[in-house]
């Protein structure tokens, strides 16, 4: 199906017309299609519809609406209700209005790129996609108006673009051209771009008197109407016109015609127009391989003053440089090379490239200072790996290629040596691996002459080796990527070098205390930001993937690569151990925050101690990091680190392997993996202190022996130390937990809730206010569970670190009665999530929340977009989910089967109310299979297992009522072991 609105309304399917009736009814049509693929609100549609007089009841008369029109559809399921609004459901394509904002975009970029010729398709397209006054049926409405409005704009823009990369075509028929622009001045007499391109082409058609009048009549109109002149373009235009000299760009000069496009710089290469019309000075700095050279050109060429190329990268003596800039500019004469130089240049306006400064930065330098001192016309573009260090210059940086940008670049030089060549998602990966270089780019693209995408992925790995075979007719320094590193690396001091080998060791961005610990000395971290060696961002420095790979081989042939590794997982150790303590009281959000920073710096310390065998180191950085990893909710991964130091030989710090091992058993927990923990932990260590007493009840804990976990916590309940005592009191509450003495768990929470206040410690306190919340929830006491889990939300906004919390605490709102506020902490959730598992998490009580609602097409939709991987918690989650709206469907045997999975994943974990929140699933199902007994019992065993009725629930409110007859089942379920209820759930779940 498509729809037109670029001219009267039209609807087709099958190359077919459709026709759609009635204004208001083509009113909405047109105001979703100019939003198709978007939500529009309600209320946008309705005041767009009845903008003066709406109807008394707006949602049933929008409602209405919508049904009609839908039956008016060809498709009817492309108008998708929301609970937003309304959504048209179609792909951009198949909306003229936004096809043609699609051409149009890429016209200009094209032509901002300087591919005129290129530009002139798209734009004709999308100008054909006109075939009258848009919207022109209900151009009354003032949506209407305005849309018509905007979209006039865009048309009369992509006309004169358009009419731009025409003029630049060989061959072009001016006089239409001329024509044309005449025909628009005439509707539009103040826009100065079509004045410009109207004397540009009469210029170029040797029509120059005509372009001074054009310029004249419009001097004249601008001061009549506005008392104002014409802008420094339109008069620099004039002038030129007037010295007798065309306005085309790139005329005179030296430079050649690109033999491929120009990608990915559009935004670069304005910015640098700008620049070099604002400073007679502007150095390109940027590593090799960036780009600089080609930027440069690119942007010259669509200049208006001549532009002459000096290659300074050939030479290797600095006496050669003026003379390398006669013979660029073909100068003659008797004249010594300056005389000559100033000459040509001082007489009108010339913009002189000198490519590739750094090996003569010197000569340079004083040529370039001599001649902008006597050339005042005259303006330089150098390009170089740092700056030229002189008065007045401005400095450029050219930045590697963003991810989407080096993506076409790849695919564009990789159609150009395998036709047909389709982009998949790992040219992204690719690119991103080669830090968006379009030099390692380009190379990479020449490969697939002669290997596959996955190979070439693959080989990645080793770079320097694959990437090689540039342009023949370039450098033998510009033909390899390693050729390209070799040159930045030979141009260093031996000091620099040493300082850039350094840096090599961090996988990441660094500060400079740290690069000052492992060595490197300040003027030397300083001159490797000047050389394009490194990059500062943010106050921290970073050097490219290529560049560190480079580094590391360096180190590796002199064998001090090990060396190096080492000081950087000492420098990092000292950071962990440092943090640790402050990670637990007042000071923990801007520790948070440091280590954060350090994350990937961190990893690869503790990934090199494992690797190196060094297990002192590898144990002592992940005590120092447990709290770090568990505070930001990488449960999974956390378990996943600590699991591999714990199993490393030959350690023999003693208490770091404590603090390492409690940190495991406490992660592993809230991924689902305790017992396996407790097996890997080994026996209850021997030691007294708080640590072995957290050790030995997280053992017992995994083991069902409460009695032994508790025992060995008592002594220690009254720590002085508030955050450890907090940590030994919710130990307790877990055990109490499991053991279902839920009164006692509650008071164990309460002063846990306390012990993490004294400790001014935030992430403790969201944990025990969340579980306490739960407690208050499921004994019926909603208002002040909400209150508790106000604080709790509040704390992890201020810690910001753990999204997949804030999905705990949205269920637990949800539980005690507030779905429109657990709602919203979801869809919040869903806004700032930092990685897909925590959205797809997000998602699972989104969907629960939409069957409650009777939305069941919109729960599929949220579970749909939901995965069922995950750690056992989650996904026991998202069986019971899947289960429910199953049963909730009549598909009865496949919520059996969810269910089943996700009771065994339940029963796995020392979580009762997990089981608890699967048992009212299971409840559900027998109630709808025509089971009440057993499904009252199944209710009560829930009770049971949580400790009170959780009445505020929506799945067990509706239970409860329905089973209202039944409260002998319910009494006897409420009295049921753990272990004969656990046997009684998974009894009767096989499907009929």
């Amino acid at each position: 199906m498509r729809i037109d609105v670029l001219g009267p309304l039209r609807v087709r399917a099958d190359d077919r017309e459709v026709p759609v009736g009635g204004s208001r009814l083509r009113a909405l049509l047109a105001k979703l299609a100019l939003d198709a693929g978007k939500v529009v609100s309600a209320r946008a549609l309705t005041d767009a519809l009845w903008p003066a007089d709406p109807p008394d009841n707006p949602g049933p008369a929008l409602h209405s609406l919508a049904a009609r029109l839908r039956r008016a559809l060809p498709a009817p399921e492309v108008l998708r209700s929301e609970p937003a609004g309304y959504r048209l459901d179609l792909p951009a394509e198949a909306v003229d209005v936004i096809r043609f904002e699609r051409l149009a975009r890429e016209g200009r970029r094209l032509l901002r790129a300087g591919s005129r010729a290129a530009a002139v398709e798209p734009l004709t397209a999308a100008l054909e996609l006109w075939r009258g006054d848009p919207l022109a049926e209900v151009a009354h409405l003032p949506f209407a108006a305005a849309a018509a409005g905007w979209l006039g704009e865009l048309r009369l823009d992509a006309m004169t673009d358009r009419i731009e990369a025409e003029l630049a075509c060989p061959g072009v028929d001016r006089t239409s051209a001329v024509a044309e622009l005449e025909k628009l001045i005439a509707a539009n007499p103040l826009r100065e771009r079509l004045r410009a391109l109207l004397m540009t082409a009469l210029d170029a058609d040797g029509r120059q008197a005509e372009a001074l009048s054009a310029y004249e009549t419009y001097r004249e109109l601008l001061a009549e109407r506005l008392g104002a002149d014409p802008g420094p373009e339109i008069r620099e235009l004039h002038l030129k016109v007037l010295r007798g000299r065309s306005a085309r760009a790139g005329q005179g000069g030296n430079l050649r015609a690109a033999l491929t496009s120009f990608v990915g710089r559009d935004a670069e290469q304005h910015s640098l127009a700008e620049r070099i019309r604002a400073c007679r000075l502007v150095t390109l700095v940027g590593p090799g391989g960036v780009g600089k050279t080609r930027l440069a050109t690119v942007t010259a060429g669509g200049l208006p003053e001549p532009a002459w190329l000096v290659e300074l990268a050939p030479l290797t003596d600095p006496a050669d440089v003026p003379g390398a800039v006669v013979g660029a500019m073909g100068l003659r004469g008797s004249e010594d090379a300056m005389s000559r130089m100033v000459e040509a240049l001082s007489a009108t306006e010339n913009l002189l490239i000198l490519d590739g400064c750094e090996h003569l930065l010197d000569a340079a330098a004083h040529l370039v200072d001599e001649l902008l001192g006597r050339c005042p016309p005259l303006s330089v573009l150098a390009t170089s790996r740092e700056p030229l260090g002189i008065t007045g210059e401005a400095l450029f940086p050219v930045s590697p290629l963003g991810s989407q940008p080096a993506a076409r670049l790849f695919a564009d030089r990789a159609q150009a040596v395998r036709p047909g060549f389709t982009p998949t998602d790992e040219v992204v990966l690719i690119c991103r691996r080669l830090d968006g270089l379009p030099l390692a780019i380009e190379l990479a693209a020449a490969r697939l002459r002669s290997m596959s995408l996955d190979r070439l992925a693959a080989g990645l790995d080793d770079r320097f080796r694959i990437l090689t075979g540039g342009s023949r007719t370039a450098l033998a320094r510009h033909r390899t990527l390693r050729a390209v590193v070799a040159w930045s690396w030979e141009l260093l001091t031996g000091a620099e070098r040493e300082a850039a080998e350094r840096a090599a060791t961090f996988p990441a961005a660094f500060t400079a205390e740290a690069a000052e610990r492992i060595g490197i000395a300040g003027p030397h971290l300083y001159a490797l930001v000047d050389k394009s060696l490194l990059v500062v961002e943010g106050g921290r420095y970073r050097m490219l993937d290529t560049l560190r790979e480079y580094g590391r081989e360096r180190l590796a042939e002199t064998g001090r690569l090990h060396e190096a590794l080492a000081e950087h997982a000492a420098c990092f150790l000292e950071l962990a151990e440092h943090a640790q303590p402050r990670l637990r009281g007042a000071e923990q959000i801007p520790w948070l925050t440091r280590l954060s920073a350090e994350r990937d710096n961190l990893l690869a310390a503790l990934r090199f101690a494992c690797e190196s065998g060094d297990a002192d180191t590898a144990v002592r950085l992940g005590a120092a990091l447990a709290m770090f990893w568990t505070v930001h909710g990488d449960h999974a991964e956390s378990t996943r680190q600590l699991r591999a130091v714990l199993r490393m030989p030959g350690v023999a710090d003693a208490d770091a392997r404590l603090r390492a091992c409690a940190g495991y058993l406490f992660n592993a927990m809230f991924a689902g993996e305790l017992t396996e923990a407790a097996a890997v932990a080994g026996e209850p260590p021997a030691a007294h202190g708080p640590t072995s007493a957290f050790v030995t009840a997280m053992l017992a804990l995994a083991n069902g022996d409460s009695a032994a976990g508790l025992a060995a916590l008592e002594p220690h309940l009254g720590e002085d130390e508030p955050w450890t005592r907090g940590m030994l009191w919710l130990a307790r509450s877990f055990l109490h937990g499991t053991d279902l003495r839920l009164e006692n768990g509650r008071r164990d929470l309460a002063t846990a809730v306390a012990g993490f206040r004294a400790a001014g410690e935030r992430w403790g306190l969201s944990l025990a206010l969340m579980s306490l919340a739960s407690v208050q929830v499921t004994a019926g006491n909603p208002a002040e569970a909400l209150g508790m889990l106000d604080e709790a939300v509040a704390l992890a906004e201020e810690l910001g670190t753990h999204e997949g919390q804030r999905v705990w605490l949205a269920m637990i709102r949800s539980d005690a009665g507030d779905l429109v506020g657990a709602r919203r902490q979801l869809l919040a959730v869903l806004d700032r999530a930092a990685s897909p598992r925590q959205v797809a998490l997000a998602r699972i009580p989104l969907a629960d929340l939409a069957r409650y609602q009777g939305d069941l097409a919109e729960a599929q939709r949220q579970l749909a977009l939901a995965i069922a991987e995950g750690d056992p918690p989650e996904r026991a989650l998202y069986a019971a989910a899947a289960g429910s709206l199953a049963a909730a469907t009549g598909d009865l045997d496949t919520a059996a089967r969810h269910l089943a999975e996700a009771c065994s994943l339940a029963a796995t974990l020392p979580d009762p109310p997990m089981v608890a929140h699967v048992a009212v699933g299971i409840a559900d199902l027998h109630q709808r299979r025509g089971e009440p007994d057993t499904a009252a019992e199944i209710l009560g065993i829930a009770h049971a297992l949580r400790g009170g009725p959780n009445a505020g629930n929506p799945d067990v409110a509706r239970l409860l009522g329905e089973l209202a007859p039944y409260r002998d089942a319910y009494r006897r379920g409420r009295a049921a072991e753990p272990v004969s209820a656990l046997a009684r759930l998974r009894g009767g779940l096989p499907p009929r």
